[in-house]
């Protein structure tokens, strides 16, 4: 599709939901909030059609959808996500984390599953335009957050294989607690050696549903096999990815190495943990890394720590790698957990933002 870069500013029809939780009935749900299982009390949505590209701006009550039965996604799985969390900070002002690169990454695989290119300034207002009226709902307690859901999916009834000429932006928000209650612990993984997430030319690198069905039968054979996660290999047996989590491995001489590949999604907490560790000194390696590679390193004391990183987690230490007819203890370092703390201090306002990362959405 076509690519819009700047787009005029979006005129948002608001509409109030009569039947919005009370202060008290949503600091309830805000208490222990369980991730994505309580949602806000409205939604935004933008349509966008091949005669009149994008219009109909809206922020609106949290509700269910109507849908034609021919609506093409329901048929061709043209649809793409992202995630993305607001963040209270100690003077009560909520802030976002690198939202420009959200919208970048949107764009991307808007390109690959032939769907229209939200301009970046759009994705942003959208965000603020939910904040302005739902910012009560972002929590304020430790290692909570608001975590906001972008959407976009082909709703033109027609059945047809062909890029929809009627696409449905909307994004929708989940109050969520700590990722790991206690602090972030150790996870097992195991590896999928009869699946692959995706392939070479496929659409790994772009964030769309259909790469995490792929994923959901090996996710169960891993939690089968008593692991909380599954690892991917391409069909070079190179390293990709997690389930949802992108993985870096921390060699002994400090350097960081994380797998590169055209089919791995382009990580953002990754991508911002790896410029931290630029920052302290390390070198940083993006490049493929194979089974072999992390298996021998750490019998060889040469890899001495391993994690995975996503927007949900933050930071999962790895603690053992399994496979059919192996397991493997991971060793425990330092790096990923100071990591995780000075990226969540900057997320959370306790630190000093030197790259300019954050932007406040409610001013």
């Amino acid at each position: 599709m076509t690519s819009q870069t700047a787009l005029a500013p979006l005129e948002f029809a608001v509409t109030r939901n009569a039947s919005a939780k009370t202060d008290q009935e949503r600091d309830a749900l805000l208490a222990d909030p369980v991730f994505g299982t309580v949602f806000t009390d409205h939604m935004v949505q933008i349509t966008w059609t091949e005669a009149q590209g994008w219009h109909d701006a809206t922020v609106q009550p949290y509700a269910a959808l109507s849908l034609d039965p021919a609506a093409a996604v329901l048929h061709y799985g043209q649809e793409i996500f992202e995630g993305i969390k607001a963040y209270r900070h100690a003077d009560g002002s909520i802030h976002t984390f690198r939202p420009d690169q959200n919208a970048r990454r949107l764009q991307r695989s808007a390109h690959r599953l032939a769907l229209p290119e939200l301009p970046v300034d759009a994705f942003v207002q959208s965000l603020r335009e939910l904040i302005a009226i739902d910012g009560a709902w972002v929590p304020g307690g430790d290692d909570q957050s608001l975590y906001l859901r972008p959407f976009m999916f082909a709703s033109e009834p027609f059945l047809g294989v062909r890029p929809a000429h009627e696409v449905s932006y909307l994004v929708i928000a989940s109050p969520v607690g700590a990722y790991f209650k206690g602090g972030a612990k150790p996870v097992s993984i195991w590896l999928s050696q009869d699946y692959a997430r995706a392939g070479k030319g496929g659409t790994g690198a772009a964030k769309t549903g259909g790469n995490y069905a792929a994923s959901l039968l090996p996710q169960a054979e891993a939690y089968e096999q008593g692991c909380d996660q599954v690892v991917f290999l391409d069909e070079n047996h190179n390293v990709e990815e997690l389930g949802g989590m992108n993985i870096v491995f921390v060699r002994k001489d400090g350097t960081l190495v994380t797998p590169a590949s055209d089919s791995i999604l382009a990580g953002i907490t990754r991508s911002s943990l790896l410029e931290l560790a630029r920052d302290r000194g390390h070198a940083v390696q993006e490049r493929p890394v194979s089974i072999d590679e992390w298996r021998q390193g750490v019998a060889s004391g040469d890899i001495v720590e391993a994690f995975a990183c996503g927007t949900a987690a933050v930071v999962a230490p790895i603690g053992t790698l399994k496979g059919h007819d192996f397991v493997d203890v991971q060793p425990l370092g330092e790096l990923a957990l100071s990591l995780r703390e000075e990226l969540t201090d900057v997320q959370y306002g306790r630190r000093e933002d030197r790259h300019g990362w954050l932007v406040r959405l409610d001013a």
